[in-house]
């Protein structure tokens, strides 16, 4: 059964919300099933001769007021165990003779008390004047009793402990272990229920975090590349300045070098339109303001991004020897000249793969780096020999979640960084066991665009 659970409040009573309309409709069938059990019970209670002295209308409305309340039990816990106990104690005294049902409804009524009341003390002091005048009742029966012999003849009196007053003793053990139950169960129940709402509010706020944490994540993923963004156009922006000064200057005197000029400040500012449609196409959809510290803390200490580029992956490789992991370079090609988005994107796609390589590939896993060079594209590739499980994880980090629907913040800044530049991604288990990262930029976005 479903139940909606408020969290708990700090400092705050926690009062345990109504439940559900189903909840009622059980409530409802339990009490029809109890009244219809003690009807039966009471049937069968007057054929042995115990109850005949009750009327039969007098035990019909007993039946009832004894057991149709429980439907109600949860939106009014309080008043149908006072409505209950007092119909038990009414049919005792009239002799209706049912033992059985009338038991088990009087219990669930004093349980729900506990279970579902809202008010904490309310619920504490009735079930204090219930059981209290139960017991009240109890040893009133059994006082009178033992001055009264006509009443249990069969048995004696006299002794220390006499037949009667061990009936009495284990009458009254008997009622301890039942009203010590209901109450018992009844605040283990409301427990849980609290528990419960604890526990549901913590994990609404984990995921919440978990959302915030990867939103923030990918924020700060952006903010770096819009940084970089002006490392790389700054170059191409001072550079059409330069020529274009220098074009005005000579224009009329050597028009040769003008022309040489604007056909460089041309390129230049192609270069510089591309890029820019890379790297803003990546700064896609709304992010939310990101801390200047956090982003700045998020970047490990390195050089300037500026200064890295695929010239520098022989460094990153001996980087990578130096701290523990066999690696191996393989240059293929005739190296060609990059604009520094690729070149950056490749440094980094490659040192992030080595990087977690180190971390999740084992201690006995070796990586190699393939830079393969054509016409038209350069082709990063690192592969290791970690173990396939230890390298689910050799791209995405620790914190990352490997699934069909996502991949984690590594995975997904490799992917930003490739779509970029324009190129395309290849990553997953290798047949033969350990990672592949391949990633391919073309050397200018026209000719991919054609291919």
């Amino acid at each position: 059964m479903s139940e909606s659970v408020a969290a708990p409040v700090e400092g705050v009573e926690w009062v345990r919300p109504r439940p559900p309309r189903s909840a009622y409709r059980n409530d409802l069938v339990l009490s029809l099933v109890l009244a219809a059990g003690t009807a039966a019970s009471v049937v069968l209670y007057r054929i042995t001769g115990w109850g005949e002295g009750a009327p039969w209308w007098g035990s019909v409305l007993w039946v009832a007021a004894m057991n149709l309340p429980l439907a109600a039990r949860r939106r009014w816990p309080e008043i149908v165990a006072l409505v209950a106990s007092a119909a038990f104690v009414v049919g005792a005294m009239a002799e209706v003779g049912e033992a059985l049902f009338s038991n088990i409804a009087l219990f669930i009524a004093i349980y729900t008390v506990g279970a579902w009341g809202r008010n904490r003390l309310r619920a504490d002091i009735v079930r204090g004047v219930i059981v209290v005048g139960m017991f009240v009742w109890l040893f009133w029966a059994l006082i009178v009793g033992s001055m009264t012999p006509e009443q249990l003849p069969d048995l004696s009196r006299e002794g220390v402990v006499s037949p009667y007053l061990a009936l009495g003793l284990i009458n009254v053990l008997t009622n301890l272990l039942y009203f010590g139950g209901a109450w018992y169960f009844g605040d283990s129940a409301y427990r849980s229920a609290r528990s419960r709402a604890e526990l549901e509010q913590r994990t609404a706020e984990l995921a919440a975090e978990r959302e915030r944490t990867r939103a923030q994540a990918v924020a700060i993923e952006r903010l770096r590349i819009a940084r970089e963004l002006h490392d790389v156009v700054a170059h191409h922006v001072s550079v059409i300045g330069v020529q274009a000064g220098a074009a005005r200057r000579v224009i009329a005197k050597d028009p040769d070098a003008a022309a040489a000029s604007l056909s460089a400040i041309e390129s230049s500012a192609r270069d510089a339109v591309d890029e820019l449609h890379g790297l803003l196409g990546t700064l896609r959809g709304d992010t939310g303001p990101v801390d200047a510290a956090a982003a700045e803390s998020a970047e490990p200490p390195v050089t300037s991004t500026s200064t890295r580029g695929i010239d520098r992956i022989d460094e990153l490789v001996a980087e990578s020897v130096a701290a523990g992991l066999p690696t191996e370079l393989s240059i293929v090609g005739e190296e060609h000249a990059v604009s520094p988005v690729i070149g950056l994107s490749a440094y980094r796609i490659a040192q992030e793969a080595l990087t977690n390589v180190r971390k999740h590939a084992g201690a006995a896993a070796t990586a190699e780096v393939r830079v393969r060079w054509s016409d038209a594209a350069v082709e990063v590739e690192v592969t290791n020999t970690g173990v396939a499980r230890a390298t689910r994880a050799a791209v995405a980090g620790p914190d990352a979640e490997w699934s069909s629907e996502a991949g984690g913040l590594g995975q997904l800044g490799i992917r930003e960084r490739v779509a970029a530049a324009g190129g395309t991604l290849e990553l997953g288990p290798r047949a033969r066991g350990g990672y592949l990262v391949r990633a391919r930029f073309p050397l200018r976005r026209g000719e991919e665009g054609r291919a």
